[in-house]
């Protein structure tokens, strides 16, 4: 069989899902209404509601379970409320404690920093906040693992609430200058996700 494999820059207010069996979430937007998705494709791994950024899709199932493991890594961006620390990014680098279905959860080491510059980003459909509600910062964590709703809870536990977040990348594949709800089809992604090492910059 010839699987199919798409990236996604998923906007902010779709839920990663391409089908709703939900009556509570009936009135949601899908990631299925972007783009004419082929019979079997799913989801590789899921961006919250809120979230956007980079989103593989495929209809290889070992392949999707293989990219979610811990061998993959998952950039993101996230800009917090307030000036981040120095001391808040080396303990996100250490492991912070957070809560994973409803239990104390000590994350794994990951590489957190901060850059250089502000990344751009394409505009939200809707704004972050005023910004006379004071200032706010950008952090640019790489994980191996993907809790539910992992680096939204790791940089509230260091006392700077995640206000936007954007995964940049998955492996070697990154969002590069995609906008929100655009999809390109991809050939052999295990080649492109396990392919030569990103540049410095991710976006």
């Amino acid at each position: 069989m010839d699987h199919q494999h798409f990236k996604l820059y998923k906007p902010d207010g779709y839920l990663s899902q391409l089908i709703n069996n939900s009556r509570k979430r009936k009135n949601k937007k899908l990631v299925s209404s972007l783009y004419d998705f082929p019979m079997g494709a799913m989801c590789v791994g899921r961006l919250d509601e809120a979230s956007e950024g980079l989103l593989l899709l495929t209809t290889d199932g070992m392949l999707s379970h293989y990219i979610n493991s811990s061998e993959i890594e998952k950039e993101y961006y996230a800009q917090v409320d307030g000036v981040i620390s120095s001391e808040a990014v080396a303990q996100l680098s250490k492991g912070v404690e957070i809560t994973h279905e409803g239990a104390p959860y000590v994350t794994k080491p990951c590489h957190a920093v901060l850059p250089e510059t502000s990344p751009r980003f394409p505009p939200r459909s809707r704004r972050v906040r005023d910004e006379r509600h004071g200032p706010t910062s950008w952090i640019c964590i790489t994980l191996t693992e993907g809790k539910f709703r992992q680096v939204r809870k790791m940089t509230a536990a260091v006392g700077f609430p995640t206000l936007r977040l954007v995964r940049t990348r998955i492996g070697r594949i990154k969002t590069e200058q995609m906008l929100p709800g655009e999809v390109t089809p991809l050939k052999d992604l295990r080649r492109l996700i396990e392919a030569i090492p990103p540049s410095s910059s991710s976006l």
